[in-house]
């Protein structure tokens, strides 16, 4: 369902809901049950959900992927498990709303930004990725400076899914003004720094994930505490435990692209 944005005197305000990386069925299925009255509480205008680890096992496949559309993501936005599936690689390219990291090579196959026109005004989602700890692909500060100019709106949400929290930041500062919002992803668990930065973009390190909350990242415990331990090769399996939901709202003024609120969500 969308909604019409809120017009408060000369200033039209509109949300946009974000999803953290959802983990597994059982992070779907938990999203399925929340996602609804999320959209009707904050009053919802356009969703972005992080679907890069929605299958079983990491990735994203055919079934996760209409499974995450069915639930109403506008937009989907992955990292470095996007091409890990081998039969969600034609999603990429036959999907303009299913993105990877716009910062992959050029000639990869897929997106790695796209405009959503809501009629009443136009939101662009950049998904981005960092290099710090991850794999070395080309550098993300340089790949969206060449991306913004070809946008034709100021309403822009950028999912920089990185490891480092250092990178985030400086990510967070370097674009503050530049775009609407900076929401972090990958790390899994969900920061306490969410803020609107001077330049009015709204920020925060990392929005969290939809899983299982008792576990490591969405993994049973006792096989990531495994591999730790003895550093030996072992098959993950997602957790059975009961789930929660992270995410966050960012309010903004959509005539200027500017953040008025960010809203951190966990809903158990």
């Amino acid at each position: 369902m969308v909604f019409s944005p809120v017009i408060f005197g000369n200033e039209v305000n509109m949300n946009i809901l974000f999803i953290g990386d959802v983990v597994g069925e059982k992070g779907c299925e938990f999203l399925e049950k929340q996602i609804y009255a999320i959209k009707n509480k904050y009053d919802i205008s356009l969703t972005v959900i992080n679907g890069e680890n929605s299958a079983l096992g990491n990735g994203i496949t055919p079934a996760s992927y209409q499974h995450l559309v069915s639930l109403g993501a506008d937009i989907i936005t992955t990292g470095n498990h996007c091409f890990r599936r081998r039969e969600s690689l034609p999603l990429f390219d036959e999907n303009e709303t299913l993105l990877r990291p716009a910062n992959y090579p050029e000639g990869v196959l897929g997106h790695g930004y796209t405009t959503v026109d809501l009629g009443f005004c136009r939101v662009a989602v950049i998904n981005l990725m960092g290099t710090t700890y991850m794999e070395p692909i080309d550098n993300p500060f340089i790949c969206i400076d060449s991306i913004l100019p070809k946008l034709d709106t100021h309403n822009i949400i950028v999912d920089f899914h990185a490891e480092a929290t250092s990178e985030k930041k400086a990510m967070g500062i370097y674009l503050d003004g530049r775009v609407t919002a900076v929401l972090g992803t990958h790390t899994h668990v969900q920061t306490a720094d969410e803020t609107i930065l001077p330049g009015g973009t709204a920020y925060i390190t990392d929005a969290g994930m939809t899983g299982a909350e008792l576990s490591v990242l969405g993994v049973r415990s006792e096989l990531a505490i495994e591999k730790m331990k003895y550093h030996a090769p072992v098959k993950f399996v997602e957790s059975d435990n009961p789930c929660f939901l992270n995410g966050v709202v960012v309010d903004f003024d959509e005539f200027k692209g500017k953040a008025n609120k960010i809203i951190r969500i966990i809903e158990r």
